[in-house]
């Protein structure tokens, strides 16, 4: 899933793509990399955003949606609100990415049941602009899972397929970087629900603080490898879909593991052995 965001605020490409037709060309761009769908947002979703009119949401996103739908570019709307998710649809989008699960709009349910399309049901608490207050949890893990699994209970007695939902954990989203990390690592516990799973780790701030030289942080568009290097190890631990700014990038990644794997080789970390405590030292050859 290639990212593209009509905003003038979002915080790795804002600004880039409020002209409709760079936007599309930009998401020809996308499209010709590889990029298996191009989602569209007219609303930045980045700590600390404001909430911008639905008109104006509406006014960002619909000459994008026609334009690349036109041209036979799956498109999916990343918004919140059932009445762009509809328009959106209506322009020919096949695909609703709602990163507010559901609980921004309680209308959400009834336009996805309604259109019968996939949907992406993001685990959010509360809006960007204060989502920080609510990051408190006693195993993230756990807890994100059990508050997926209300979800998508909520959404199917809306009517909503159950086989058209995809989970997302919501990486940032009312997450500090030690539970993004601990998301990522434990990707088999809500691979259990029984749902695709799609990963959005595309240059988010837990990866410039990651890759910080003390107090100095990479700006969003350096931190692609290390996006590069999440997405094959979400892929290794069964994400269905990465949505990603650089999509040559992340193709190449997961180019390479398909390579290892054909080739038959296990990757060494599959079957790790249990890394030594800080006050143990390692003697002799490295495990293979």
């Amino acid at each position: 899933m290639g990212v593209l965001n009509v905003t003038p605020d979002s915080f790795s490409d804002g600004g880039r793509y409020l002209v409709p037709a760079r936007a599309v060309e930009h998401g020809l761009v996308l499209a010709g990399q590889g990029a298996d769908v191009v989602d569209i947002g007219g609303e930045s979703t980045r700590p600390g955003a404001r909430p911008v009119p639905v008109r104006e949401e509406l006014r960002r996103v619909l000459p994008v949606v026609r334009g690349l739908a036109a041209r036979g570019v799956p498109v999916s709307i990343d918004t919140m609100r059932a009445r762009v998710a509809e328009a959106a649809l209506e322009a020919g989008a096949v695909l609703v990415n709602d990163v507010s699960g559901g609980l921004g709009d309680p209308d959400m349910a009834r336009c996805v049941a309604a259109a019968r399309v996939p949907y992406v049901l993001t685990h959010w608490r509360a809006p960007s602009r204060d989502m920080h207050r609510f990051a408190g949890y006693g195993d993230v893990v756990a807890d994100v899972r059990t508050e997926l699994l209300h979800r998508l209970d909520a959404l199917v007695a809306a009517g909503v397929d159950p086989d058209r939902v995809i989970l997302d954990p919501g990486l940032g989203f009312a997450k500090t970087p030690t539970h993004n990390w601990q998301l990522l690592a434990r990707l088999d516990e809500l691979r259990e629900l029984g749902r695709p799973l799609l990963i959005g780790a595309s240059r988010k701030s837990f990866l410039g603080r990651l890759l910080a030289d003390g107090d100095a942080v990479p700006p969003p568009e350096h931190r692609d490898g290390a996006t590069a290097a999440v997405s094959v190890l979400a892929a290794l631990a069964g994400a269905d879909c990465l949505r990603v700014h650089d999509v040559p990038g992340t193709i190449a990644a997961l180019r390479v593991l398909a390579a290892w794997e054909t080739a038959g080789v296990s990757p060494m970390f599959r079957s790790a052995p249990t890394p030594p405590r800080p006050d143990e030292t390692v003697t002799g050859p490295i495990p293979r």
